[in-house]
């Protein structure tokens, strides 16, 4: 088998409403995602999804994917898409770097590896684990109020996680927090995530200031360094997100003792070969996982809970609905879709979703 054709699609993805993070001085309103199909000279194809979440989140952005992929799509044409090493080696060689403009690339292949074995993605990455992976809210920064509100919403769609963003002010921070964990239920996770807002003085301070709450939180500060800082003074479990790249990030956050938990995310690792290496060290080391991407459709929703399953529960805290958020949907009724908070990983073989082809629009790039 070998890879004919690269076909490039781009999608604008309005956001149903406005949407704020690190502590409200990051503002999201629409997503640029990338979707693209791998097609072979066996007639077996597959789908692929990159897409950053905006561009002051990472050092990613849209229009780099489609940048990055003029330069590697020509490169994998007459390659076996089956070879995932392989696929990857030359990825890497031609682009050191950069692994958010590869993972869709990456996605694709899966999808055609799980096609062609007959096997749906989970079952490839290990094994799927039977039970359903518990999806977490994604809740926006406001006032205490705002934010238990949104919280109701979400439970009434069945969610039993919820992810809560905080890191604006200190004092207003330790509010926000009190008051949801007031009114969290039994069987319910309340976390905080910074999204790398605060500053170590800051985050020692507002864990410190609610040291009885039975909680953790992910990304407190920028960089590693400032975790480890604030890893020391205080006692709360801590989630690492946007510092983990690269599986040395990985080695270095369980030899420090910097975190208990990491957020992989698909897009910001580079796929999902690169995920499952992560996600093996984490097994053996006992880091507790969750697993996401930086946005995007049901597609790249429905590879995340592919993932996931493939995770003993015990180890997997949850997934993340990007759908749930935007007003755009290239393959409705496929894939993956909330069912009482929950994803199930669909049993067909690879991910289990083909975008239509006449949602997509023209495409912008054919690579053969």
């Amino acid at each position: 088998m070998h890879i004919t054709r690269i076909t490039i699609w781009h999608l604008d993805l309005p956001l149903h409403k406005p949407y704020w993070l690190s502590g409200g001085r990051l503002k999201f309103e629409e997503l640029d995602t990338t979707i693209l199909r791998i097609d072979t000279d066996e007639g077996v194809s597959g789908w692929g999804e990159g897409c950053p979440w905006g561009v002051t989140y990472l050092p990613a952005f849209g229009k780099g994917i489609r940048a990055g992929l003029q330069e590697l799509s020509p490169l994998l044409i007459g390659k076996d898409p089956r070879r995932l090493d392989d696929i990857n080696r030359t990825l890497d060689l031609a682009l050191p770097g950069h692994p958010y403009i590869k993972a869709a690339l990456d996605m694709a292949c899966w999808d055609i590896l799980g096609k062609s074995a007959g096997m749906p993605v989970c079952d490839l990455l290990g094994a799927r684990e039977p039970a359903p992976v518990p999806i977490a809210s994604s809740v926006s920064t406001g006032t205490p109020d705002e934010m238990l509100a949104e919280v109701e919403r979400f439970r009434a769609l069945g969610y039993r996680v919820h992810s809560c963003k905080v890191g604006a002010d200190v004092h207003l921070d330790i509010k926000r927090i009190n008051h949801l964990a007031e009114n969290e239920r039994d069987g319910e996770i309340i976390f905080y995530d910074a999204n790398r807002a605060w500053l170590p003085r800051e985050a020692i301070t507002v864990m410190n200031a609610i040291s009885g709450i039975t909680s953790w939180f992910e990304q407190p500060c920028e960089t590693l360094e400032e975790i480890a800082q604030v890893r020391r003074l205080t006692s709360h479990p801590i989630g690492v997100d946007e510092a983990l790249h690269t599986y040395n990030d990985l080695v270095r956050i369980q030899a420090d003792g910097i975190a208990e938990i990491v957020n992989i995310k698909i897009n910001r690792v580079g796929g999902l070969t690169k995920a499952r290496r992560l996600r093996d060290f984490c097994l053996a080391t006992g880091i507790t996982m969750l697993i996401m991407d930086t946005g995007g459709t049901v597609l790249s929703d429905t590879a995340v809970a592919h993932f996931a399953q493939s995770i003993p529960p015990v180890s997997c805290l949850g997934v993340w609905s990007c759908q749930e958020m935007v007003s755009v949907d290239p393959a409705p009724g496929q894939g993956v879709r909330n069912v009482e908070g929950c994803f199930l990983a669909p049993a067909a073989p690879g991910l289990g979703v083909e975008p239509e082809e006449k949602l997509l629009g023209e495409a912008v790039a054919v690579y053969s």
